[in-house]
């Protein structure tokens, strides 16, 4: 039947109506936030394009660990800031490391929080690229030895799952051989996106020269995604991710209808410092804005969401 018989309106008039009917739903098991371990004592070293993020000392991140954890965020993703950087990234594998540091002092004072590792070189490496160099270019199958070593560096110190975000041809299975039995989330649509500006400086990662184009996907592309995930299911990856997520939620629906596997996005920093800014300006409401487009990731595809408005999240809901 059509109008007047079918009136959708009916079901919009109220908002115990509208949650009756409401196709896709948020919840703190849906996210992770983003954490990022830095030297030191008693540091909070805020990151001027993000606000209310920040680098901290191990104490402190465990101290913001602990909050997550009792507000009800129940995972979040870890990423290093070395005191010295070398060639290799020789730091990512550290046993001392910054980010094995972090992972024992959380796994400790925070036992119940779900502790995921960022597996890449570019925080360690003094050129900050995602790999060892040969000449000017990323050497993919000298950096899957590397990756390997840095997973299980991770692991040992008490991660519960890894997540490699380099786009070495290889490095899911080269991490796989290492760790039979870890859950791997790959990175595996990672685009060379304008979105990451943020980000690198709180991970102190920009190239020192060129960009990571010959690496990480053009943005142009979406079939290539579905066959990067192809290839990284068949190597051992039990979780597939797609970063960014709001330019790509036609890669997260593609990536959702081809694949039966756990399928996550990643809300990268740009996507937040955007409708900071224009919250900031007055230009639309922050939590509105935040929710509107979380829900729309999750209903492109992703389960689970990484994002740097989970701790705001555990307040809203």
């Amino acid at each position: 039947m059509s109008f007047p018989e079918t009136r959708l309106r009916r079901l919009r008039r109220t908002d115990a109506l509208r949650a009756l009917v409401r196709e896709t739903s948020l919840s703190l098991d849906d996210v992770a936030m983003p954490l990022f371990a830095c030297p030191g004592e008693g540091v909070v070293r805020p990151v001027p394009g993000l606000r209310r993020i920040a680098q901290r000392s191990v104490d402190e991140l465990v101290r913001e660990g602990a909050g997550l954890y009792g507000s009800g965020v129940r995972a979040v993703l870890l990423f290093g800031i070395p005191e010295e950087k070398d060639a290799e990234g020789s730091g990512a594998w550290d046993d001392d490391g910054i980010v094995q540091r972090a992972l024992r002092a959380l796994r400790a004072e925070v036992p119940g929080l779900t502790l995921l590792t960022d597996v890449c070189l570019c925080e360690y490496t003094d050129h900050g690229h995602c790999g060892v160099l040969d000449g000017d270019t990323v050497a993919n199958d000298e950096t899957l030895e590397l990756l390997a070593r840095t997973a299980v560096s991770h692991v040992e110190a008490g991660a519960d799952a890894v997540c490699p975000s380099d786009m070495m041809d290889g490095r899911v299975g080269a991490i796989r051989a290492a760790l039979p039995d870890t859950p791997i989330v790959s990175y595996a649509a990672k685009y060379a996106s304008a979105f990451y500006g943020p980000f690198r400086e709180v991970a102190e990662s920009a190239p020192s020269f060129g960009d990571r184009r010959g690496y990480q996907m053009d943005p142009a592309n979406g079939r290539e995604a579905l066959r990067e995930c192809a290839l990284d299911l068949a190597e051992g990856a039990d979780v597939l991710m797609v970063k960014p997520a709001l330019p790509y939620l036609d890669v997260i629906r593609a990536v959702r209808e081809r694949f039966d596997c756990p399928v996550w996005a990643y809300q990268v920093s740009g996507e937040y410092a955007m409708v900071r800014a224009a919250a900031d300006a007055g230009h639309l409401e922050e939590q509105r804005a935040a929710l509107e487009s979380l829900v729309a990731i999750k209903r492109a595809g992703a389960g689970t969401i990484v994002t740097y408005w989970a701790k705001d999240l555990a307040a809203w809901l």
